[in-house]
């Protein structure tokens, strides 16, 4: 399976991918990454390993693409033979001509046990809502923020010493773990989705 990956910044999450990629463990190949900023260092570490890039401007609004971007966005992954797209810290909401375009085909990470804690800073708000765990998740994306059906979900410990920074740090490290392995169930065809429920068929070792 062809994968395209959206994103904003650093792109530790694409990182992540890659790595599985080149290692064996995850059977998909990384056809175009995509980004609103020019300036995302994930543009860098997708073109160091050799996967073709591209920067579209994302239009006047701060939270979402314009009509026009998003279309540009639809027929860049199209042109490059992508069939799963996987938002890797993309910090627009994606709306209906790309959910059209890939329907249920559309992945996001986000940085806390959905559903709470959805929207920006979720490990901040975590830690100063006083919870005890947060986590990560893996989702389906549908046309409202964080919402859609959950497949992975992963676990991190607040520890009493933690700012924004190392909770962050610790939930980082889990997503490079359940995002790559996410993205191979999904490719695999190990996934069946009712609603919002979403069973695995049989795990796969990662």
């Amino acid at each position: 399976m062809k994968i395209g990956v959206l994103l904003s910044g650093s792109g530790s999450n694409l990182q992540a991918i890659i790595d599985a990629v080149k290692n064996g463990s995850l059977p998909v190949e990384i056809g175009l990454v995509l980004s609103d900023n020019p300036d995302a260092f994930g543009l860098r570490r997708a073109e160091k390993a050799g996967i073709k890039t591209r920067y579209i401007p994302p239009g006047p609004k701060r939270t979402v693409l314009s009509p026009g971007a998003e279309e540009k966005y639809v027929t860049a992954l199209k042109e490059a033979g992508v069939e799963l797209v996987c938002l890797a810290g993309f910090m627009r909401v994606i709306k209906d001509k790309i959910l059209a375009a890939f329907p249920g085909r559309v992945l996001n990470i986000h940085p806390s046990i959905l559903p709470s804690f959805p929207g920006l800073k979720a490990w901040k708000q975590a830690l100063d809502y006083g919870v005890r765990f947060t986590g990560c998740t893996v989702h389906l994306v549908e046309n409202s923020v964080d919402t859609g059906p959950i497949i992975l979900q992963a676990v991190v410990p607040v520890r009493p010493e933690d700012i924004p920074e190392t909770l962050l740090s610790r939930i980082h490290q889990q997503e490079h773990i359940i995002y790559p392995l996410a993205i191979k169930l999904f490719a695999e065809g190990k996934l069946e989705i009712s609603g919002r429920q979403v069973r695995i068929l049989n795990q796969v070792s990662s």
